[in-house]
């Protein structure tokens, strides 16, 4: 990839991350405070945050709920699917500790076990104000990281 090409995506991703959203078997919790960060009244949007469709496109995983025995190769799946660099934020104590769902034969996890994760932003559910706090922190974290470089051999 050109000099040029690679700082012009830098930037991009700097002042305009995309996220991501998989839940992977929580009781939705989460997912709800994490729509109301897009909603006029906190409006991660004029941040040039956005919540993107497809993880080919998006910068930053942010993960809700247990994993679960039928979602863990669909997350592996989805970060692996995720350009380097990327960041993953853990949102609520589901994905950090498995919170009530503890001791399930159904839980695989915690969600760190199975991919590696920069953020958590704990509470059960966080405030859409944690979770912004939380995906500026994961920014911060992807701001550091070094894209890898791809091998033309694993490209083909």
């Amino acid at each position: 990839m050109n000099q040029f090409l690679q700082s012009w995506i830098e930037r991009s991703r700097k002042r305009s991350p995309w996220i991501f959203h998989l839940n992977t078997g929580g009781c939705n919790g989460c997912d709800i405070e994490l729509l109301a960060c897009v909603t006029p009244r906190y409006d991660v949007e004029q941040l040039g945050i956005r919540l993107e469709g497809s993880p080919r496109h998006a910068d930053i995983l942010v993960v809700s709920g247990p994993v679960t025995r039928n979602t863990e190769r669909a997350l592996r799946t989805i970060y692996n699917q995720m350009p380097d660099p990327k960041a993953v934020v853990a949102i609520g104590s589901c994905p950090a500790s498995g919170n009530v769902f503890i001791g399930s034969p159904v839980i695989n996890g915690p969600l760190e076990t199975i991919i590696p994760v920069d953020v958590y932003v704990p509470g059960c559910p966080p405030r859409p104000d944690a979770i912004i706090e939380g995906i500026a922190e994961a920014i911060k974290t992807l701001n550091q990281k070094q894209p890898k470089e791809i091998n033309e051999e694993a490209r083909k």
